[in-house]
């Protein structure tokens, strides 16, 4: 019975140090932001979107981050937004997978290029995508910390072999 609990133990212990460390944060558009001209296809190329992965969408408040329907998002249909925000720094944590949709709601922005199709899969095989017109764009690499992840594999596995120890001196 001691042996099942301390291996339960051990796997709470390394999926509660390790998963946190595989949520990405990606910045819309790079240094650009979510902003007319930027081409968001180009952008999206080769990340991969996944649930618990956060879009950070920085953007002059002129203009606007609207979730909407994929039928609004291939027309570019303003004014039937499900979320709408005009902060200027817009968050969004992907929840759900499958394929979610964002425009700008200002008139003639989403026609222009601004708009962005992630494809949130729940595993790492998920590549984006995503459908624009406009060409000016910039890539950046994800913001993760390599030291983050080797920092939270190496206390998992000086716990797993504190724990370890601790039971054999138990016998």
């Amino acid at each position: 019975m001691a042996s099942l609990s301390v291996g339960v133990a051990c796997v709470l212990v390394v999926a509660s140090m390790v998963v946190p460390s595989l949520a990405t944060v990606y910045t819309v558009g790079d240094t650009s932001g979510w902003t007319s001209g930027v081409d968001y296809g180009t952008w999206t190329k080769g990340k991969t979107f996944k649930v618990g992965d956060t879009l950070v969408f920085n953007y002059p408040t002129m203009h606007t981050v609207d979730e909407v329907s994929s039928s609004d998002y291939s027309t570019c249909t303003v004014g039937n937004a499900i979320r709408s925000d005009k902060s200027g720094a817009t968050t969004v944590t992907l929840k759900t997978t499958g394929t979610i949709y964002f425009i700008c709601g200002v008139p003639g922005h989403c026609t222009d290029g601004m708009k962005l199709a992630i494809k949130v899969g729940s595993g790492s095989s998920t590549t984006a995508t995503t459908t624009t017109t406009n060409s000016d764009s910039s890539s950046a690499s994800p913001n993760r910390s390599p030291f983050a992840a080797f920092f939270t594999t190496w206390v998992a596995s000086l716990v797993i072999l504190i724990i370890n120890i601790s039971v054999i001196s138990f016998y």
